[in-house]
Order: structure tokens, then sequence, then C-alpha cells
């Protein structure tokens, strides 16, 4: 079950939240402009999810495609930014190429090779993506390991859709948020090595990281797309 929350009280978190970015970008000598909010509407009904787009919300991130393709056409395809931030599954690329802008889920060269041939099918001339990194190693966690991150750059240049904008990582989580910060670092080095390299092209190579309990640590570390679910939306309330 999940607990509806009022227009009034969506609209001061997300007042809220955008607060603490702008001070802590600037606390870092960054702007604010450069980083992005998605806020994490996954378990939230379209209804909550609309009040967040009427609240200025553009970029709004799911975590399964099943969810996505009952409460994206809802809401409208078009309305907003969608983001996939969860594990994409082989058989369900075509549905995510069809409800999606931008995948941050990327972990496999043979899914990079299907999302290609999908966008093919489905005449879409260009997918944005991001490769998802596995820095914890933690086996109920998704991603690709650190070591063969640069074998799915080379495959990318053969895949004629895809394009490679970023980097994700989804590190283990810490009472202590501050602990989490060196994985931030270390996603941040992998992106700049890979931008010497050209892998991003003319693009500077996002860094999606950070949500609820650590974008601001984050965003020090310099995360330029942060995924803010429960400080929106409220929590999850398990019926």
């Amino acid at each position: 079950m999940v607990k509806i929350v009022t227009a009034p009280v969506l609209s001061e978190r997300l007042d809220e939240v955008r607060r603490r970015i702008q001070r802590c970008a600037i606390n870092c000598n960054r702007s604010p402009r450069e980083i992005t909010l998605v806020a994490v509407s996954k378990t939230h009904p379209a209804e909550i999810v609309r009040e967040a787009i009427a609240a200025g919300v553009t970029d709004l991130g799911e975590n399964r495609v099943q969810e996505a393709e009952s409460k994206i056409p809802e809401v409208g395809r078009h309305a907003a930014r969608w983001h996939l931030i969860g594990h994409l599954q082989s058989n369900k690329a075509r549905r995510a190429v069809e409800l999606f802008d931008v995948i941050h889920s990327l972990d496999s060269v043979a899914l990079a090779q299907r999302l290609d041939r999908m966008c093919v099918e489905l005449s879409r001339p260009e997918l944005p993506v991001m490769i998802q990194v596995d820095l914890g190693r933690e086996a109920t966690k998704s991603g690709v390991d650190q070591a063969e991150v640069l074998q799915i750059v080379e495959a990318l240049k053969q895949c004629e859709h895809l394009r490679l904008t970023g980097l994700m990582t989804l590190p283990p989580y810490f009472d202590d948020a501050e602990q989490v910060r060196p994985f931030f670092r270390k996603l941040r080095e992998l992106r700049d090595e890979l931008n010497s390299r050209g892998a991003f092209g003319d693009l500077r190579g996002e860094l999606s990281m950070g949500m609820t309990h650590d974008y601001e640590i984050a965003i020090a570390e310099g995360a330029t797309i942060v995924r803010v679910g429960t400080a929106i939306f409220g929590e999850r309330v398990k019926a």
C-alpha cells in the first residue's frame, strides 16, 4: 500500500529538495543548473505523479518496466522525461525503448546489442544510455564490474542507435551516509578516465548517483543526476 501525499506537502518537499541541491552545489563551487533532479516515482500512483509534474518536476524515474507500462501512458508519455533506473531484463528491452527517454542501467554487451536492435525495429534514431557500474559488489544489486566497463564502451561504438551519456551506480547503504563517499568518488574518477578516452564524445559524461539518504554527498563528489524518491513522495507503506 502507498500512503498518498497531498499536493501541498508534495510541493513543499520538492522545494526543500531543490533548496538543498542548490545549497550543496553552491558550497561546492558548482552551478545548481549542472544537476538534474530525477523524482523517483516507483510504486506511486499516476495521480501523485501528475501532481509532481504540476509542481515542476520534469524528470521521473521508474524501476520496473512492468509498472511503467501502465503508469507512463496514464500520466503521458511526453508529460515528462522518463528514466529507467532499475535493472532491465533483455525480454523487456523492446518496451523499455518504447517507454523511456533514458536508460541508466545498461550492464552488459548483450543488452546493448538488443537495445540497438529494438531501436532499429521501432525506428528510434537515438537512445541515450548509461552504464551501471557495480562498485559495492553486492549480490542483490545489478551492474557491471568496473573492470568490464571498457568492454561495454567498445561494444557501444558498434551500436548505431545507442548514445553513451554517462555512468550510474547504486552503492551499499550505510546508516552513516558519509561512508558512501568513496563509491561516488570512484565513479567520478572512472568517468574522468573514460572522458579522457573520448567515450562520451562531446558530452561531459553524466554521473547518476545519490538518492534521498546521500544525494548531498553525491553532489559534493560530482553527481550531475540525483535520483530522489522518499524525500519527495514519502515512504511506501507496506500493507
